[in-house]
């Protein structure tokens, strides 16, 4: 399955909700009316897209068609061209579709260090596998540190991955300093000049003050061992959670300063338009999406992609 397909397959959900809001309320040959057109933001509301992005969205819609006859396919036009303009950022434009490593700043020699933070239950894990999976597919060797302590769960299923994939792993016993476990796989990253290392950490709600600075100083103990690491601070943002991941983005971000999000769990929501309220409110890129359960289903976030397949029958 092709990435437009997965595409299409994951926002199945949040383009059945568009697609046949547009076709209730705007109907061929009626006139566009103040009263469409708010039902229409408020269902766009309902995407989790945001109150920035809907607006924008209807003001356009309004611009254009407001007192005239729907013409059906002129307004998805306006609603897709709308879309793309607010997805694109300002790093969007220089990622290389054809390469799937672009969106990551790689170290120009030696090892990069990438570090995965999130809160609990939003595919952490997974993702990890599946971008450690991607970047040995595209020639990268690849090691991987348990940092997620206080969950042997997590050691072992992060464990049986690296097996899987035949990735090396440092891990320490539950409950030690992750930092110590991080500067562990930092060392044993560059005895084995690893291309990337990538360093998982424990679930923490945004809240959580001290596991907020527990990460930091996971962060400080890479960059004192290896100098410009962690070279990405990725966020995995589950899909579903809506406009809550707006929050712990922002959270996230003041700990540690991410530099963009994998956005797990597409497939599963309706609320796809949270892509598009992260990008208005943070400016942070979403760089990865997780559109199926499958090791290969992590993809490139393409703006232009992602629209079209929202607007493909």
């Amino acid at each position: 399955m092709g990435l437009f397909d997965k595409l299409k397959r994951g926002l199945q959900k949040t383009k059945d909700l568009l697609r046949t809001d547009v076709r209730d309320l705007f109907k061929a040959g009626e006139i566009v009316t103040d009263e469409k057109l708010q039902d229409f933001y408020a269902r766009l509301i309902a995407t989790d897209m945001g109150v920035e992005a809907a607006n924008a969205i209807r003001d356009d819609l309004n611009e254009k068609h407001r007192g005239r006859t729907a013409v059906i396919d002129e307004i998805w036009g306006d609603v897709r061209a709308k879309l793309k303009a607010l997805l694109k950022g300002e790093q969007d434009h220089l990622w290389d579709v054809n390469n799937p490593l672009s969106p990551l700043k790689l170290a120009p020699q030696g090892t990069t260090v990438i570090l995965v933070a999130g809160v609990n239950g939003v595919g952490k894990t997974t993702s990890i596998a599946k971008l450690a999976n991607l970047l040995k597919k595209n020639g990268k060797s690849v090691a991987l540190a348990a940092g997620d302590t206080f969950r042997a769960a997590a050691v072992e299923q992060l464990t049986l991955w690296s097996q899987r994939l035949g990735c090396e792993i440092v891990t320490k016993p539950s409950g030690s300093d992750p930092a110590a476990v991080a500067y562990a796989g930092c060392m044993r990253a560059l005895e084995l000049k690893a291309d990337v290392l990538i360093v998982d950490t424990a679930g923490r709600l945004q809240t959580q003050q001290n596991l907020m600075k527990q990460l930091a100083k996971i962060q400080r103990v890479i960059s004192e061992k290896i100098p410009g690491a962690p070279h990405e601070v990725l966020l995995v943002l589950d899909a579903t959670t809506g406009q809550n991941g707006v929050s712990q983005a922002r959270h996230f971000s003041e700990s540690v300063s991410c530099t963009g999000l994998i956005l797990a769990k597409l497939d599963g929501t309706a609320k796809g338009g949270i892509v598009i309220a992260i990008r208005q409110q943070m400016n942070l890129p979403v760089k990865y999406i997780g559109v199926g359960e499958q090791i290969d289903d992590l993809e490139l976030f393409d703006p232009d992609a992602f629209v079209d397949a929202l607007f493909e029958t």
